[in-house]
């Protein structure tokens, strides 16, 4: 057997051996709602995915007849779900300030259309399928300023993402320790299942893929006046420190609107609540100089 053939038998022996080491465990469920907020599951049938897909959503209980509310997407992290925000966040009060928030779910993929696997392309279905749906569902304020999405890790590089290659489709955006290193990342062999998912999901190392979705490339020839104001957050304790603050520096070198805000914590739930606050109370400062 050729030497190369063999080696790719190899690592996909390894992958299979540590996917059937994974237990998936049953996932609890009890969302964090408040008083006046109304917590609402839809599944529908998603066009770009070939699917049904679910998402859960808070909005206010008393819908005046007439009246539209501005969007906020919030996406979850790696490992994660729909019921991410909702069981681990106190988010549900702000919806109690006329804000419809919708979680929806991105499995494993980055919120990306998929390199490797063309049927997986869950950037479409979050830009297309769902704005539609929750626009068609819900008394959703349409456009731009009126829309905004924030995402934590996996679901924060999305947001960075999205703003930078598709600016007209949100007025705000906020990543919390977005993994914005990763089409950069390099080989490891004690994370080889990892390489091998982020090799699927954005192409092989060095290829024109992967770059087209790298946010620091992104960021060199996005227009810094028609990219929706970035919200940029990250722990003092956490590995993604550095990139994120390298990345902080090249908004601000290329006149990005933006803020970055570092909290002591790492690359978890407790940190991400600290952060949360400052980021809906900016954003509800935006909403109500835009209208």
């Amino acid at each position: 057997m050729p030497i190369v053939r063999l080696g790719f038998t190899v690592v996909v022996c390894v992958l299979a051996l540590l996917g059937g080491c994974h237990r998936t465990q049953p996932r609890q469920d009890h969302p964090r709602a408040a008083a006046g907020v109304k917590v609402q599951d839809v599944t529908f049938s998603s066009a770009t995915l070939g699917r049904p897909m679910q998402y859960r959503v808070f909005l206010p209980e008393s819908l005046p007849a007439g009246e539209k509310f501005p969007v906020i997407y919030l996406l979850h992290g790696g490992g994660g779900d729909f019921r991410d925000w909702s069981n681990f966040s106190e988010v549900a009060p702000y919806a109690r300030r006329g804000l419809i928030l919708v979680m929806p779910d991105g499995g494993e993929s980055y919120y990306m259309n998929e390199v490797g696997a063309p049927k997986n392309r869950y950037k479409d279905y979050i830009t297309q399928d769902l704005i539609a749906d929750v626009e068609s569902r819900f008394p959703a304020r349409g456009g731009r300023q009126s829309r905004a999405i924030i995402g934590i890790s996996m679901g924060g590089f999305a947001a960075i993402e999205y703003a930078l290659s598709q600016p007209g489709l949100y007025g705000f955006v906020g990543a919390l320790s977005p993994s914005i290193d990763v089409p950069f990342r390099r080989f490891n062999l004690r994370r080889i299942d990892q390489w091998w998912k982020f090799r699927v999901i954005f192409g092989p190392a060095g290829s024109q893929e992967r770059a087209e979705r790298d946010p620091s490339k992104l960021a060199l020839s996005a227009d810094p006046k028609a990219t929706p104001y970035i919200y940029l957050t990250v722990g003092e304790q956490e590995p993604l420190l550095g990139p994120n603050r390298r990345f902080a520096a090249l908004l601000k070198r290329r006149g990005f609107a933006y803020e970055f805000h570092t909290k002591p914590g790492g690359h978890d739930w407790g940190q991400w609540n600290a952060q949360i606050p400052g980021c809906l109370e900016d954003l509800l400062q935006q909403l109500n100089q835009q209208h």
